[in-house]
């Protein structure tokens, strides 16, 4: 049979047990405080926009009309010339585009042209058909005389059926006495 006192232990053990937990967790680590309410702060002001950048400009057009082409002589040549009234000798001012046009013309030889000779409304018109021929036969001389084969050079007289400005006066009148070379064949 077994004491009564082995059973006394173990029952003070377990209290001294009990006792030590109940005193252990008195000495855990206590909570920290609440933290303590710290005056509020403004939000920091919105970030700027992103700058706006614009796009750059455009490039600057650099190609124009296709060397060889209508559009190339007529721009970058030109293709008109103009005369004194009652006249078909060619005015100096007109030396340089028949310049331009004759060093074209040699640039590009599978062009061939018409050299179309115009009067203003004065005058009958048996005899602007007469001056237009002139003025037409005047410049294709100047082009054949720098250089250009007659072959490819065609002439006509339109007289003062095809007038550029349809208005009655010098101003109307001095932009219909003119010439104009235009391609017939051979451009791109």
């Amino acid at each position: 049979m077994r004491s009564p006192l082995p059973a006394a232990r173990r029952a003070a053990y377990l209290a001294l047990f009990g006792v030590s937990v109940v005193a252990l967790s008195g000495c855990a680590t206590p909570k920290p405080p609440p933290p303590t309410p710290v005056a509020a702060t403004p939000p920091p002001p919105p970030a700027p926009p992103p700058p706006q950048y614009s796009a750059p400009p455009p490039a600057p057009v650099t190609s124009g009309p296709l060397p060889g082409t209508v559009q190339d002589f007529v721009v970058n040549v030109g293709d008109r010339v103009y005369f004194d009234y009652d006249q078909y000798t060619i005015r100096p001012d007109a030396i340089p585009v028949l310049t331009a046009q004759a060093s074209w013309l040699q640039r590009y030889p599978a062009v061939h042209v018409r050299v179309e000779g115009n009067c203003d409304e004065r005058g009958t018109e048996e005899y602007n058909l007469a001056l237009g021929g002139r003025r037409a036969a005047s410049v294709k001389t100047f082009l054949v005389n720098h250089g250009i084969d007659p072959s490819r050079i065609a002439t006509i007289s339109y007289g003062k059926e095809r007038p550029i400005d349809p208005g009655t006066g010098e101003t109307a009148w001095a932009k219909n006495r003119n010439v104009h070379t235009a391609i017939t064949a051979g451009a791109q």
